[in-house]
């Protein structure tokens, strides 16, 4: 049998009643569909401002005079009202430039507040801007221990820390409000240390990683993802591991906190499965609370909507999905297994005929395709909630590319290209049609609407050969 035919079959498998055919892309989920609308839909009467039938989406100026009028008896707008009037303007004007480094970024962060701005580097080097000043540099860190790369970076909610991790069992923090501004590790400030492994082995060479780090919503736990194959939680006040889970079957390349309360765990693997964790359960069983299948490789980031419910990952099948933990199965065993071996992310373009396959036991409720996820692991975020009500997805590409997606339709409804290599993270801000994207050509670029009224034209160079 060919290689393309047992891998077709693998991919599509036949169960009774048919075979499952390409890949569908959009959300045909009617709840999340609902919840979309309700969040970013204006109030009946201040889209009925003149008597005629009213018409989506309601003009900001038809909205202003109802405001003004109070049709809606609140005398201002709703959480609803604002999103409708601003989900409309997207970071699409641009760019400008923000900083240039001589090394490869690789992260991308806004605070919670959207003050500070945090970008890291791959030579050591992380930078944090101050949004409401000018984008002045108010801290210049230069990170201690690095293996390779700075790969993921994380502000408190309170933006008094900054967690930082590397190809190493050591995760570092930084103090934000302190007065230096070269924080060079352990000579101009301390970055003190948490140790996640106990093997002196780990510490001699790049066996153990920590690829995604994250503070809890109360700051007082970080949760981080690691080459092990293991989740680890961290008690920031005990200053010990209070939690380690043996995850997966390869390497944990995401992690995150499900909501505020931080009792649940979403985590992504090499091992091409998404798994829900409850802490609470812990001390009668260690296992996931269940399992999601669908993507066809490996998950690059995961990225939450914050309700407990719903969350993106990133996958090296070249596709975002969309998942509600209410669909996960319960078979806690289901073992995925590599489905092309001679096929590296790092150095190879996707196969072309399984492009567009679909996983037989594809639980996901939605599909979003058009960017490329090689080289590098790639991010994709919710839009903000307070100007979005998240009714899209955005991601970076190995293409040079952002890609913004309606959440619902699945539609590409925005291609950012300005950058001269791949686009690993961007992040958009939590108020303002603002977003900031960081590539491996050094930039961190800032896109907007509608900008000052002039968008430059950087001149472009030859992008750099892979």
């Amino acid at each position: 049998m060919s290689r393309y035919r047992r891998y077709n079959d693998i991919c599509v498998g036949k169960e009774d009643g048919g075979s499952h055919g390409d890949v569908v892309l959009g959300c045909h989920d009617a709840e999340i569909a609902q919840l979309s609308k309700i969040t970013s839909s204006p109030h009946e009467r201040l889209s009925k401002v003149v008597p005629c039938k009213a018409r989506l989406p309601v003009s900001p100026v038809k909205m202003l005079a109802g405001r003004e009028c109070n049709y809606s008896g609140r005398g201002r707008f709703s959480l609803a009202d604002s999103c409708h009037i601003l989900s409309r303007y997207l970071p699409i004007n641009g760019p400008s430039d923000i900083d240039k480094m001589n090394s490869c970024a690789y992260v991308s962060q806004f605070s919670a507040d959207g003050s500070l701005f945090v970008a890291g580097f791959q030579e050591s080097h992380i930078r944090i801007y101050n949004v409401d000043h000018g984008w002045k540099v108010q801290k210049d860190i230069r990170a201690r221990s690095l293996r390779w790369t700075i790969t993921d970076t994380s502000l408190s909610p309170d933006c008094r820390l900054l967690a930082y991790s590397s190809i190493s069992p050591v995760v570092h923090i930084v103090d934000v409000g302190s007065a230096t501004k070269e924080s060079h590790a352990n000579i101009t400030e301390i970055h003190e240390g948490l140790e996640f492994s106990s093997n002196t082995d780990d510490y001699e060479d790049y066996s153990f990683g920590i690829f995604s780090v994250k503070f809890s919503t109360d700051g007082q736990d970080l949760v981080a993802a690691s080459s092990d194959e293991s989740i680890y939680v961290y008690d920031l006040e005990a200053k010990r591991v209070s939690l380690q889970i043996k995850a997966h079957k390869s390497d944990v390349n995401a992690v995150c906190f499900a909501d505020e309360t931080g009792h649940i765990i979403y985590s992504g693997s090499d091992d091409h499965l998404c798994k829900v964790w409850d802490r609470r359960c812990f001390d009668t069983r260690e296992k996931p609370a269940g399992v999601l299948m669908g993507h066809l490789e490996g998950i690059t980031f995961i990225d939450t909507r914050g309700d407990g419910r719903y969350f993106i990952s990133n996958g090296k099948d070249q596709a975002i999905k969309l998942w509600d933990i209410r669909k996960m199965s319960s078979n806690v065993e289901y073992t995925s297994f590599r489905r092309y071996a001679e096929w590296d992310y790092r150095w190879m373009s996707y196969p072309g005929h399984v492009r567009n396959m679909r996983h037989r036991d594809d639980l996901s409720v939605a599909t979003y395709k058009g960017h490329t996820v090689l080289r590098t692991l790639i991010r994709c975020h919710f839009s903000p909630a307070n100007s979005t009500a998240q009714k899209y997805l955005y991601t970076g590409s190995a293409d040079s590319c952002v890609y913004i997606y309606d959440l619902v339709s699945g539609d590409q409804v925005a291609k950012l290209d300005f950058h001269e290599d791949t686009v690993r993270d961007c992040h958009w801000h939590p108020f303002y049609p603002m977003m900031v994207t960081s590539s491996w050509d050094g930039a961190i670029a800032r896109w907007e609407f509608p900008g000052s009224g002039y968008s430059p034209t950087p001149v472009r160079q030859s992008r750099r050969r892979r």
